[in-house]
Parts: C-alpha cells; structure tokens; sequence
C-alpha cells in the first residue's frame, strides 16, 4: 500500500475547503485537499440560495455574526479584485401581519448589533416605491445583501490556491484514520485511509476537517479522537423552485424568519432569474430530488408577500442539505470550530454546522483556521 506525507491536508472541497486551502497556501504551506466527489463544490456549495448576507439574523457574539460580517466584507472586496461575478443589490424582509411588524424591530436590533451597515425599517409607501408588487405592511431594507455566482467565486478560490502550491485530489474518500501520540507536549501525527480502488495511507501533522456533510461521520471514523467533543447532527434538507420566466422583482425578498431557516423567500441569480426557496425538510440519509407535491406549499407562502404570482407555474429546481448542529424545535446552533484546545488532538480542526451564511463567511472563516494552526 502506498504512503505518503504531507504538512497539512484539508478534507472537503466545498467553498469552505477551498478558501481554507487557499489561505494556508498563500502562507507557503504544503497542502493536500481530499475530496470525495468527482469535483470541488459539488455538494451544499452548489445548492444553496448564492445569496451574500449581511449578518442580521445571528446572536451578537456568535462565530456566525462576527464570520458573516467580516466575510461579506472581504468576499466583496476579493470579487471586485477578481472579478468574480456578484451584485449588491440588497434584500427586504417583509412583515405581511402586524405580529410580523413587531417582530421587525428585533431583527433590526440584532442587526446593527452585530455592525451591518445600513439597515433600516421601511413604511409601505417606501416599500411600493421599491418593489410595486409586494403584499407588506412594512419592510427592513438590508443595502449589504448581495447575490454571487458561487461556481465562479470557487473556480477563482481554486485557482489561486493551485497557484500557491496546493494539491487538490478528488473522488478521494477518507475512509478511517487514528491519531498518534508521539510525546508529551509534542504535535500529534494523524493517519489516514483515503481512496476508493487503491486505497492509500497519509499522513499529516495538521488535519482541517472541512467535509460539511460528513464532518461529524469523518469524526467517528477517527480512532483515539474523544467521543464527547463529537456533537448530534441533523440534516435539513432545503428545496427550490423556480419560474420560467423573470419575476417582478429587483431585491431580494425575504419573510420574517421560520423554525430552521429564514423562510420561502425570493432570490435572483445573476440573470435575474427568480428562484423560491429553500423551505426546511428534516431528514435521515442524503436525498436531494425535488417533489413538485410541495408546490402548493410553496405557493401558498410566496403569494403571503406576492398576491398575485401566476398560478401553477412554479417548476422543481433543485434541493440542498444544510448540515446542523441543532434539531426540530432547538434554538439554532452556531458554527463549531474545534481546535486543540476543546479537544486535546494537537494539529486537528474541526469545522461542524457550517450551513448559511458559510458561503458569505468563507474567506473569514480560512483566516481563522489559518490563525489556529
């Protein structure tokens, strides 16, 4: 059986991974990305809404508010750089009911305490003359929201990271590893299985477990690392649709939040093509076909905020998974990032629950990981 060595090896090819990678290359580190699929991102990285957010909706304090408005701040700038393709075109969040009106002001709070630019609540009047279409009664308008061709953002984060020296190897699974100790007060060394046909060893002194999805499964395949420091995981699957045709709209549009995510709400892609979505399907295993018999709950909460939303045109898009950390009926869990000192394993980072806003927070996210290894 083949061995190798290699200073450092991240696990999972998502956007994540990819800055990740990116990060420690540019630091002139030698680097290892193994990925299970054929190709880079082609898991929760390409299914999601392509929104950058602004970093209202997040506890102050919390690594998903302080990584969501650094990283929105530095994915801009890194897209105006590199000219990957993104518009600020910014978002309303709608209260359709009184009891929405209320709640309002709470998201505006938790909003300009973690330090978003530019929020402000909206009358109606306000909220006509920006969007004709929309059933409110008032809106908080969010400037610093913007949407990103993610395939490209990843196709440049690539790039730049072969560019320094990084190594990409896909279709290349993990598929167990143990943890050695080789002294008292010395860096642990990791083992790892990979490969699918010809399965080889490799080793490493820094790990970043970046695999999304199966960052919590990767964990419990890894012998000596300490059971407790592994946490519950819970998939929700999120679907979409889509229209045939343009929708009526130049913002995003967003409801006031549900259980699990922030409701059907109306994004657009770079062509200005309306998608709806994702709403919130708890499940067991890996399952992404889209069932057109959610239609009419789709429909149903999209004509909430536009009445008037042809009939029966809706169209099964697509579906992605969000990795989470909390269940049905818990209060939201915040990223996990293990190092050291939470587990004990010298040159292992975790990287667990990184669903939304991981896509806007990639970039702080790889400047943080780089700081702890």
């Amino acid at each position: 059986m083949e061995h190798y060595s290699v200073d450092y090896v991240v696990v999972g090819a998502g956007v994540v991974g990819i800055a990740i990678a990116r990060q420690l290359a540019l630091q002139g580190r030698e680097v290892w990305v193994l990925e299970a699929a054929r190709e880079v991102g082609s898991e929760t990285s390409s299914r999601n809404s392509e929104v950058i957010h602004a970093g209202i909706y997040y506890p102050q304090d919390s690594l998903k508010a302080r990584l969501c408005v650094s990283g929105r701040r530095k994915l801009y700038s890194y897209c105006e750089q590199k000219a990957v393709p993104h518009k600020r075109c910014g978002k309303l969040i709608v209260a359709t009911n009184e009891q929405q009106v209320d709640t309002l002001g709470a998201i505006l709070k938790k909003g300009q305490a973690n330090g978003v630019e530019g929020l402000e609540i909206i009358s109606q009047p306000q909220l006509f003359a920006l969007e004709p279409e929309l059933n409110a009664l008032a809106a908080i308008w969010s400037p610093e929201t913007g949407i990103i061709d993610s395939h490209q953002l990843m196709v440049q984060l690539q790039t730049d990271a072969e560019n320094s020296g990084a190594q990409f190897v896909l279709n290349t699974p993990v598929l167990s590893g143990e943890v050695n100790i080789s002294g008292e007060g010395s860096r642990s060394e990791i083992e790892l299985l990979v490969g699918k046909e010809e399965p080889f060893k490799l080793t490493t002194q820094c790990l970043v477990n970046s695999a999304g999805l199966d960052a919590v499964a990767l964990l419990k395949n890894i012998k000596h690392f300490p059971e407790e420091h592994i946490p519950h995981f819970y998939m929700a699957k999120g679907n979409y649709f889509s229209l045939p045709r343009k929708a009526p709209f130049n913002h995003l549009i967003y409801p006031v939040p549900e259980e699990g995510g922030l409701g059907v709400h109306l994004t657009l892609d770079m062509a200005g093509q309306a998608r709806f979505g994702p709403d919130v399907e708890w499940i067991k295993n890996k399952y992404y076909p889209v069932e057109s018999a959610r239609m009419n709950g789709f429909e149903d909460a999209i004509k909430r905020y536009w009445p008037t939303m042809p009939q029966g045109e809706l169209q099964p898009a697509y579906a992605g998974i969000r990795p989470k950390l909390s269940g049905p009926g818990e209060p939201a869990a915040d990223f996990i990032i293990q190092d050291e000192t939470v587990h004990g394993v010298k040159g292992l980072i975790n990287l667990m629950g990184i669903e939304s806003p991981g896509l806007t927070s990639c970039l702080a996210l790889a400047e943080e990981v780089a700081e702890r290894v």
